[in-house]
Order: structure tokens, then C-alpha cells, then sequence
């Protein structure tokens, strides 16, 4: 076993998303363990109320990890791993569709400078406009993966997925 892999979905998702469910298959065949991640009861209280609640799970699972894990995230769950960053060590970071920003929430978008960390975004994401996130790429100087593609990053999932098995390969 290579390590974990914790994985977030995005609001109003489960973990039985797309994304998250055909990165957290192509790092099981790869020999890491996925574990998904079930916000579902906390996107209850709305995007700004989610925040916390998802923090402390996320927080919570990654203290039961043996070893500091891979966080995935997508949308909202991109959000609070890349929160999570700043408060344990973790061994990558594969954000997709990132707000920079949530409304109604103090915290704003952030990563520990010394973890591998890969965004991907959509240039046409009607929710997270890609102007807010090239310009968190570029204070940060991490590399962001822009595709034609909205918010849902659909279209691109073979994409993203070969991004991921590279990704997970730089780490190993």
C-alpha cells in the first residue's frame, strides 16, 4: 500500500460523484487506499455553514491516517482540503474546480507552500470564475491545469484522470 487518499466532493455531490469516484478507482489500481469522504449532512447547512463542519471531518479523518495523506478535492471539497493543508501535514494536494473564496466565510483560500499541489480548473467554470484561481496559482507559483471545460470539469475527466495517475506517480 502506497499511502491514503482522502477525497472530497463538492456541495449538493455525495461521495459517489464522478470525479471523486473514478480518482478514488484509479488510485485503488494503483495501490493506494481511497477513502471517500461523506459531506452530505453538512452541505445541509448551506455553502458559508458547510465550512467548518467539513473542516472538522476532513481534519478528523486525517488525524486516523497512519502517515500524511493525499487530499483530493473537488469545488467546496477543494476548499476545505486545501484549508486542511495548513493545519497537518499531508503528502499532495489535487484541487479541482477551487473557489478562491467562499462567501460568508473568513477564511480564505490557502496552501502550505511546501506540499505538491496540482489545480485544475475549468475555463468556462460558471460558478468559480478561472480569473480567481490563476491569480491564487500565481502568488502561490503552483501549477494550474486550465481546461475547456465549466465548473463540473465533466468533459474532461479522462483528462484530469491521466493529470491524477501523473500526479500520484511524482509523489511515489
Amino acid at each position: 500500500m502506497r499511502g491514503t487518499i482522502l477525497l472530497s466532493h463538492g456541495s449538493d455531490a455525495s461521495p459517489d460523484a464522478t470525479k471523486v469516484s473514478a480518482l478514488a478507482a484509479l488510485a485503488e489500481a494503483r495501490g493506494w487506499r481511497a477513502q471517500r469522504l461523506d459531506y452530505r449532512e453538512d452541505d445541509a447547512r448551506g455553502h458559508a455553514g458547510s465550512v467548518a463542519p467539513r473542516l472538522a471531518r476532513l481534519n478528523a479523518a486525517i488525524a486516523a491516517c497512519d502517515a500524511p495523506p493525499v487530499l483530493v478535492g473537488s469545488s467546496m471539497g477543494a476548499f476545505v482540503s486545501a484549508l486542511a493543508s495548513l493545519e497537518h501535514p499531508v503528502a499532495g494536494l489535487f484541487l479541482m474546480a477551487t473557489p478562491p473564496a467562499i462567501p460568508g466565510v473568513d477564511d480564505a483560500l490557502g496552501v502550505r507552500q511546501d506540499v505538491p499541489t496540482l489545480l485544475v480548473h475549468g475555463w468556462r467554470d460558471e460558478v468559480c470564475p478561472i480569473d480567481g484561481i490563476v491569480r491564487f496559482a500565481g502568488r502561490h507559483h503552483l501549477p494550474l491545469l486550465a481546461l475547456d471545460d465549466d465548473h463540473r470539469l465533466s468533459r474532461s475527466l479522462p483528462a484530469i484522470e491521466r493529470q491524477f495517475a501523473l500526479f500520484l506517480d511524482n509523489l511515489a
